[in-house]
């Protein structure tokens, strides 16, 4: 949180950097009270003033300070007014905000320690002195599910209470006993009571809901799951399923939205939507029971079901810049990254070793550790090895052996591209600056003297001042979230009307950025480079999403493809390492056809792709796997087994390699 060399107008108090370098009245604020502790606002590293200046910066005073300046109506104002502190006005624009955003960002500078009273119990010493078998109510909670369910048995096996009181006891134990069977029957055996709610995943979230619901044994619901099988290993997509069948067996309806082969085979009837995705789709291409699908020929679904089609392994095309630049990287195939005696979270005291220039698949099931080793262990331990600045802490390891060829790491995640409606697939791919400079070169565009910046959306000049280039703005509600509405004055389409008047083949600049990917690609012929960027879009499937789409509406699938996308187009000199957790969540067949051949293409370039996956299509094909395991929770943290797919499927004790087996067995 402090950068201790710097003053503070250069940003010594990194959560407020930028507030303080803006002429905003807090920065006034914070100069007046720094001059009044006797130190020079721009000239005194924060290392330089007392541990009472600190204090009083970070915590606040009850003093009142005098700050002068002009209002928004260019008036000078005086004000009096007392200085909270920095920590204090991050504690409270933490608990105060609405935004999602804000609290996530203040939470980088935020950490959780345990209670040093209750350490980390939670209640007071009477309530925690009262024990059943042994174990207080924190210690109960803090079992697996899975243990919970064997101690909750015992207490009735082994008589543990009185006539009297078993009678009390028996009807509470039954019901904490069926809850519990539901969480173990979602294939959630390896989290305890205990867990917080923020560190679930999307998938483990939507599974304790759906335990929630069959416990309530209601008849006559519609209910209405979306990928409920996100994070779940195949051997637990079976307990899944079989809980679905038994919502559906006490006459409820159960529709699920899902591109899980084994889910749509279970299913009574599927609708297959198509044929395509964005303004090419939204038509019922097939419908009915699953072999109804197979045997439809317009189904692409029902292809890859009846496995007439498959995924396979085959590179993308390579953009002439990129065959250029793979010539002149040099490889690194035959070395590896090794890292020794990783104990983050679950992991055993694990030594692993990643081959260089390889597709690598972490594998295993839920809890296993593989989120551990590929975040907390591997990108956290390398990226700061590398000299990045990662905000997550790095888990504890022994050592860490790299070779010189790496340079780069990249986490390609589900996380938004960008983080207002401003950010859209061009912006975010640098598509958007050739885009610009097309326009710029039109002869209306030279005769009234616009350059590229014109046509910027970002700064003042050519954007619509209404709205300051979102073509929308927003409407606060008193009592509900707040609306974004278009622009009354550009009626959505950013830029000023002066600026609208310049077109480029008949399409002005709004006009453009409203194209597909698709029509883009052919609106701009003769534009090389252009064209190979918007290229690099169609090739991982985002050809129907426009130019200009606000990144805010793009879901984590779509925002992990730009990125992927751009990062096919990068043309980088340095091997890469790239890291993405489950990157087929969400993707049809066809779209995982479509990211293997990008990941192939990825590694072509000479560099690494280490995915957590529980795809079967991505893991046969990938080059090298690490098996995690051989459970989940307490029971894994484990390397079950290493090596191709067939030698992973060859292993008797690697729940991956079963299915595996199955897998090659079916092609």
């Amino acid at each position: 949180m402090i950068a201790p060399n710097l003053t503070l107008s250069e940003g010594a108090v990194i959560p407020y950097e930028r507030t303080i370098a803006s002429n905003t009245w807090w920065s006034r604020l914070v100069q007046v009270v720094v001059e009044d502790l006797g130190y020079d606002f721009r000239k005194t590293p924060w290392n330089e003033m007392s541990d009472k200046a600190h204090d009083i910066l970070l915590y606040g005073s009850n003093k009142s300070y005098t700050v002068s300046g002009e209002n928004r109506f260019g008036e000078p104002t005086k004000i009096r007014e007392k200085f909270t502190g920095f920590v204090n006005e991050l504690e409270t624009r933490y608990n105060s905000t609405e935004s999602d955003w804000v609290r996530r960002e203040i939470g980088h500078f935020m950490k959780n320690e345990i209670c040093p009273d209750c350490h980390g119990q939670r209640l007071r010493p009477e309530a925690l002195s009262v024990t059943v078998d042994g174990l207080n109510i924190a210690e109960v909670c803090n079992l697996t599910i899975e243990k919970a369910i064997s101690f909750f048995a015992g207490l009735t096996d082994k008589h543990l209470v009185a006539d009297r009181e078993k009678l009390i006891a028996e009807p509470i134990i039954k019901e904490v006993k069926t809850r519990l069977q539901f969480l173990l029957s979602v294939g959630l055996d390896y989290l305890t009571l205990a867990r917080q709610a923020n560190t679930l995943a999307g998938g483990e979230a939507q599974r304790i809901r759906l335990a929630s619901q069959i416990g309530t044994g209601l008849t006559g619901v519609l209910y209405i799951l979306d990928e409920p099988t996100i994070g779940l290993h195949e051997r637990d997509n079976k307990r899944l399923i079989d809980t679905l069948k038994m919502l559906r067996d006490k006459e409820n309806t159960v529709i699920v939205v899902e591109h899980d082969r084994g889910v749509m085979e279970a299913a009574d009837i599927v609708y297959d939507f198509g044929p395509k995705a964005g303004r090419h789709g939204g038509q019922i291409v097939a419908s009915g029971t699953v072999q109804e699908l197979m045997d439809n020929p317009h189904s692409l679904t029902g292809k890859y079901l009846s496995r007439r089609k498959q995924v396979k392994r085959i590179n993308a095309p390579i953009t002439k810049e990129s065959q250029l630049m793979v010539a002149a990287k040099k490889s690194l195939r035959g070395q590896k990254i090794v890292v020794r005696g990783a104990t983050g979270n679950n992991l055993q005291n694990l030594t692993v070793e990643f081959p260089l220039g390889k597709l690598i698949a972490l594998t295993g099931l839920s809890g296993s550790g593989k989120s551990t080793l590929l975040y907390e262990t591997l990108y956290a331990n390398l990226g700061m090895y590398l000299g990045y600045k990662i905000d997550d802490v790095a888990a504890a390891i022994k050592g860490l052996e790299v070779p010189a060829g790496v340079k780069r790491l990249c986490l390609v995640d589900q996380s938004p591209i960008g983080k207002t409606p401003r950010s859209n697939p061009a912006t975010y791919t640098k598509i958007f600056d050739y885009i610009r400079k097309v326009f710029a070169e039109t002869p209306e565009a030279k005769v009234r003297g616009y350059d590229a910046s014109r046509f910027s959306f970002n700064i003042k000049g050519g954007r619509c001042e209404a709205c300051q280039g979102d073509g929308q703005t927003k409407v606060e509600m008193q009592f509900l979230p707040d609306v974004y509405v278009p622009c009354d004055v550009c009626h959505g389409q950013r830029y000023s009307e002066e600026t609208l008047q310049v077109t480029y083949r008949g399409k002005n600049i709004a006009e453009v950025l409203n194209l597909t990917i698709d029509d883009a690609y052919e609106f701009f012929t003769g534009h090389t480079s252009l064209r190979e960027k918007l290229h690099t879009l169609q090739l991982v499937g985002l050809g129907y999403m426009t130019l200009g789409q606000s990144a805010t509406t793009l879901s984590g699938g779509e925002a992990q493809r730009v990125k992927l996308a751009k990062e096919l187009s990068s043309n980088r000199t340095e091997h890469v390492i790239y890291l993405l957790d489950e990157p087929t969540t969400g993707l049809h067949f066809e779209d995982v056809q479509r990211l293997l051949s990008i990941l192939s293409s990825l590694v072509a370039q000479n560099n690494t792709v280490i995915v957590i996956e529980h795809n079967l299509d991505i893991i046969k094909n990938c080059d090298w796997v690490i098996d995690l395991g051989p459970e989940g929770g307490e029971k894994g943290g484990q390397i079950v087994a290493t090596g191709t797919p067939k030698q992973i499927a060859a292993c008797p004790d690697s729940w991956t390699g079963k299915f595996l087996a199955t897998e090659f067995a079916s092609d």
